[in-house]
């Protein structure tokens, strides 16, 4: 896998290109496989683009929206927020093109790999994601496993959505996935950030932590808040910290150049807070999402 050629901090808007807030792929990130587009619609806004090379998917952040694929088209019911709802998503094949549109505006992240295999276009029931509660005590995390190679059928790539409830910390103990071996997938991954604000509309933050080995070496401990990406070509990472009384969410997008598989291995020198887990309770404020939209406040 080749050295990051950036900063794999990539802050809200530094990667804007027209008509897209977030533009990560191959190119800009100094690797080969997994990329990312965000979009925001306004009411009654379109937007039209070929996925090329790539299979991608759509995935509601806030709104709903339709999606045309050459000749085909169908809805995505959407949510709020990414905090009210666990969301439908289309797939897209590569070679495809695409246009959404959105009757009442809305935001739209189009999670991305390199495919070598055409699949077909389809919808993904919100009522069909499964929702894993992973980790226990402040270590408690939603995990939602829309696109992994269990619960979906994709080319390359694996995305998932993670929502930690404020205070808690996730991606915990730090994992690492880039060597090829029977126990480690070898995957580039993206993690995509939203936070919680506050009850009077205040943004909040959270912080992710990745590190490296003295061969390959890397060294991010960063704040980050919503819009806000981080690149994971190689290393430890973890944890992801949601501040206290900030809920955090973040997408991870993954793709690499073996099978489609997601296997980690621990940093070695963490890997025993898995066994104070079977001592403790999940958050009782776990799960913050289901397939059923959650009522305001």
């Amino acid at each position: 896998m080749a050295e990051a050629r950036v900063n794999p901090v990539m802050p809200r808007g530094s990667t804007a290109v027209r008509p897209f807030d977030v533009v990560v792929n191959p190119e800009n990130a100094g690797w080969a496989h997994s990329g990312l587009r965000v979009v925001r619609l306004p009411v009654g806004g379109r937007v039209k683009f070929g996925t090329g090379g790539d299979e991608m998917l759509v995935l509601p952040l806030s709104g709903g929206c339709d999606v045309a694929c050459d000749d085909e088209r169908l809805t995505l019911t959407g949510r709020r927020s990414v905090f009210s709802r666990v969301t439908d998503f289309a797939y897209l094949p590569c070679g495809a093109e695409i246009t959404l549109r959105a009757p009442n505006g809305g935001r739209f992240a189009l999670p991305a790999a390199r495919a070598s295999r055409q699949l077909p276009f389809r919808y993904g029931p919100a009522e069909d994601v499964p929702v894993e509660l992973r980790g226990a005590g402040s270590a408690s995390r939603q995990v939602n496993n829309f696109c992994t190679p269990e619960s979906f059928e994709a080319d390359a790539l694996i995305a998932v959505e993670v929502l930690t409830p404020g205070g808690n910390w996730s991606s915990y103990p730090p994992h690492k996935h880039d060597e090829q071996s029977d126990g480690e997938s070898r995957l580039e991954e993206i993690y995509y950030f939203e936070v919680a604000p506050s009850p009077s509309g205040q943004p909040g933050c959270g912080y992710q932590r990745v590190y490296g080995q003295a061969d390959r070496p890397i060294d991010v401990c960063a704040e980050v808040r919503s819009g806000d990406v981080v690149l994971i070509p190689y290393g430890w990472h973890g944890p992801s910290m949601a501040a206290p009384g900030y809920d955090l969410y973040y997408l991870n997008v993954m793709a690499g150049p073996g099978e489609r598989r997601w296997l980690i291995r621990d940093d070695p020198a963490h890997s025993w807070v898995r066994g104070v887990w079977a001592v403790q309770k999940i958050d009782p404020r776990l799960p913050l999402t289901t397939a059923r939209e959650r009522r305001r406040p």
